[in-house]
């Protein structure tokens, strides 16, 4: 057996894999090799339609869609002199409802600060741009000039012609039987021919990609469903129109169309998905198809041939029904595995020629330069957790597929494969009217149903059913006191000899230096952006209680064990040991002493501080803070006598005024005191600094990662500047959300990172960055919601107990 070494091995050969590739040997790596159980191309991308977009609802996304066309378009052809079959059509997505247009003008809001041109057209205009469209009942749609399709296996082979050029291996018919580590933290990939050592390991093996994951201990949310689409015969009026016609999605009847020659290749993505093998796929399956269904597809093919009459007078040349990967949530696996040094992903991508090219380059510039080069938040592996499992992966992986083409609310939660995690506190929570998110698998209340409310979340871009609910939650809590359920949060316990020290280099802050107090703390990578918000108690001389978003759970444990490496400390992840909640308001402290002896006055327990008190016989780890701007306490109860607990904090409440707050309404109160928000406003990509939280930052006589970098674009001119704005919220029925463009003198300067409406304030409020180029003049400004430009203006200080008054006092 043929012994081989390579600083890299990427195990897959399709799209993904082969980007992959291309993109490490492009960055330098050219001691990588590839390994591909079949031929290239085998798999999903051989069959794929093709198809190319700048459209997406997320600002990662759409720059790594972006950077695909460009890839396919562009460079290949010109440093390769290769054809990638790569054509410009435009693409075209028709609206029959209001949201849909709403949809629209917020994914051309995106377009703008991104740099990418999305055009809101007519019906007129839409038969303009592809004559052969019926557009009755059509209101409107978006145009994306940019957009087209590429030919899979000429685009896949073009990638690897460039890996092989910069000196990268390919070896096909390699099949991997078997990966082992040793002690030098080395990769073996073992295949029937060879043995190949490497410090990383990437997963590229699409719809295998759990077999891979299975030799290393990992279990990969990917399920492999069906996708059919058929290719038409001739049709008449395409061939004799006279310019190649654009793609068409009508994504209200879940269809896609694109010219074919002189055909049309028509593509439904159909309710009810079909999934396939999805316990493991034989390896000796490559190049092959599943037989067609088209049963499975006639009321989607009715309504597209009423859309497009000529579809129904050509008959089908060809139908192919393939296999594609779904994740839970539809978006690709990008980025490191938990808890495995150097092993990657570069998988699970249901629009793997349309993200494949961006994708590679992605998961190739995190591995060589350590950080990702842009926020992975949205794409990174470690946003799902064990809970994830058989059932929980094909449950979502349908619902994904079955809503491929659904608009993206904010807000929106999906219902399948819930609950999968739940507080101790969720059945009386439940009772009580709560009606749950989910993050990282945990139910989490958003917002309490009243009787007028509605018992479910309506989805819409404007002001729904919540509102009302959630503005009677957050005056709630500013006139009495209020819990909310904070058991999601990522808990972790730091201790040992060096754990001071360890705490003292970890971040931009300095840790609390007293038994007792709290502080925050946040974790740079190297370019200085945010990787990570950890609340921070000091329970001992040598240890600490951190707790940061529930989200962020698995990058946070594998951030903190990475950054301890030669510290004598130990990190427990402690999550489930307890559940947490909040309770806030000017009665919080009346209610918590009569449930405890504790004197929780602010001489005895002032602000960021935190002690262990008992309520009833159990003991509370509790923290003065409060996320609101609310006099309040987080109590971390063990999740045994969590119920217990709460269920007498509740009945001692009822003569405060005890109420109940969710997430919606902290959101509002938190905009209200302009706290930021981690994975919203808090990213990757920007520093503290840029974030506004100088006084969060100890830079001086201290050494950390990502305190250079971060010091040099403050000292630039490169650098952002958040502000908090007022909207105008034109006639009380809208309010910002995320990725709105900031206007100033007609151009895009920035962009809302969040925003909501303050009910205690009646302002309407966002959270944005603003470039260098931005004036900082209080107006003059406007936020562009939907394709509508409201007035904004930045508020000095944030419109709700400027001064810290009812947290610092009781």
């Amino acid at each position: 057996m043929e012994t081989l070494s390579a600083r890299a091995v990427v195990i897959g050969g399709g799209i993904m894999g082969v980007s992959t590739l291309y993109h490490l040997a492009k960055f330098g790596w050219t001691d990588s090799l590839l390994l591909e159980k079949n031929d290239l191309t085998h798999g999903s991308t051989w069959h794929a339609a093709g198809l190319c977009t700048h459209f997406a609802h997320d600002l990662t996304i759409m720059q790594m869609r972006a950077y695909s066309a460009q890839l396919y378009r562009d460079e290949l052809p010109s440093a390769l002199q290769c054809d990638t079959g790569f054509k410009t059509t435009g693409g075209l997505r028709l609206a029959t409802r209001n949201q849909r247009m709403d949809e629209y003008c917020h994914v051309q809001g995106i377009g703008k600060l991104a740099g990418h041109r999305f055009e809101i057209v007519t019906p007129k205009r839409i038969q303009e741009l592809h004559p052969l469209v019926q557009t009755a009942g059509v209101i409107g749609g978006i145009y994306e000039p940019y957009d087209g399709n590429t030919d899979p296996t000429q685009t896949t082979l073009a990638l690897a012609s460039g890996a092989r050029n910069l000196g990268a291996k390919i070896l096909v018919n390699n099949e991997v039987v078997d990966i082992r580590s040793d002690s030098a933290r080395q990769w073996c990939v073992i295949t029937p021919q060879l043995k190949v050592t490497c410090e990383h390991l990437i997963n590229a093996a699409g719809m295998w990609c759990r077999q891979i994951g299975e030799y290393t201990g990992i279990d990969i949310p990917v399920v492999p469903v069906e996708h059919q689409y058929f290719v038409t015969e001739t049709i008449d009026r395409v061939s004799s129109i006279g310019f190649t016609l654009p793609i068409v999605r009508d994504p209200d009847e879940s269809w896609y169309i694109r010219q074919e020659r002189d055909g049309l290749i028509f593509g439904p993505y159909e309710k009810r998905a079909s999934l396939w093998s999805v316990d493991g796929i034989d390896p000796e399956f490559g190049a092959e198809l599943l037989p067609n269904n088209y049963d499975r597809i006639d009321t989607i093919m009715v309504a597209a041939v009423n859309r497009i009459p000529d579809l129904g007078k050509a008959g089908i040349r060809q139908g192919v029904n393939g296999l594609i990967p779904f994740t839970p949530d539809a978006n690709p696996l990008l980025g490191p595995v938990h808890g495995a040094a150097n092993i990657w992903l570069a998988t699970g991508s249901s629009m793997g020629i349309m993200e494949g090219g961006g994708a590679g380059r992605f998961v190739a510039e995190w591995i060589v330069n350590g950080e990702a080069p842009m926020d992975p938040i949205s794409v990174d592996p470690r946003r799902f957790g064990s809970y994830a499992g058989r059932e929980y992966r094909t449950r979502k992986a349908a619902q994904a597929y079955a809503h491929q083409f659904s608009a993206h609310y904010p807000n929106e939660e999906r219902p399948a494969a819930r609950p999968a995690r739940v507080s101790s506190f969720h059945s009386k929570l439940k009772k009580r009217g709560a009606v749950f998110g989910e993050v990282f698998g945990w139910e989490r209340p958003n917002w309490y149903r009243t009787d007028d409310s509605g018992c479910e979340t309506a989805n819409s871009f404007r002001r729904t059913n919540w509102f009302a609910a959630t503005q009677r939650e957050c005056l709630a809590a500013a006139t009495g006191v209020s819990v909310s359920d904070l058991s999601a949060l990522a808990k972790f316990e730091v201790s040992g000899a060096d754990a001071e020290h360890f705490m003292l280099h970890l971040g931009a802050n300095l840790p609390p230096r007293a038994v007792g107090r709290v502080g925050l703390i946040h974790v740079l990578n190297r370019a200085g952006g945010i990787l990570a918000e950890f609340v921070v108690l000091k329970t001992s001389a040598d240890s600490y209680f951190l707790s940061s978003a529930a989200v962020a759970g698995h990058r946070d444990l594998d951030l903190l064990k990475s950054r301890s490496a030669g510290f004598r400390v130990s990190i427990k992840p402690v999550t489930e040991k307890y559940s947490a909640l909040a309770v806030a308001g000017p009665n919080a402290q009346r209610l918590l002493e009569s449930v405890s002896d504790e004197d929780f006055s602010h001489d005895h327990f002032p602000w960021l501080s935190g002690r262990e008190i008992r309520i009833s016989d159990v003991r509370v780890r509790s923290m003065r803070v409060s996320y609101i701007g609310e006099s309040g306490w987080e109590l971390h109860i063990p999740s045994a006598d969590a119920e217990a607990v709460y269920c007498l904090i509740r009945d001692a409440g009822v003569p405060y005024g005890l109420d109940h707050y969710g997430v919606f309404a902290m959101n509002s109160m938190r905009l209200e005191k302009g706290y930021r928000g981690f994975g919203v406003d808090l990213t990757t990509e920007r520093t503290p600094l840029e974030a506004g939280l100088g006084h969060l930052v100890r830079a001086e006589d201290r050494n950390f990662i990502g305190k250079d970098a971060m010091m040099r674009k403050a000292e630039s001119g490169q650098k952002w500047r958040m502000k908090l704005f007022e909207v105008e919220s034109g006639q009380g029925c809208i309010d910002p959300f995320y990725l709105h463009p900031v206007m100033q003198d007609g151009v895009a300067v920035g962009t809302v990172t969040s925003g909501a409406f303050g009910h205690r304030t009646g302002k309407s409020l966002a959270l944005a960055y603003l470039t260098e180029s931005a004036s900082l003049s209080e107006n003059g400004f406007g936020i562009e919601i939907l394709g509508v430009n409201h007035q904004a203006k930045i508020l000095s200080v944030p419109p709700y107990d400027p001064k810290n008054l009812k947290m610092n006092t009781v």
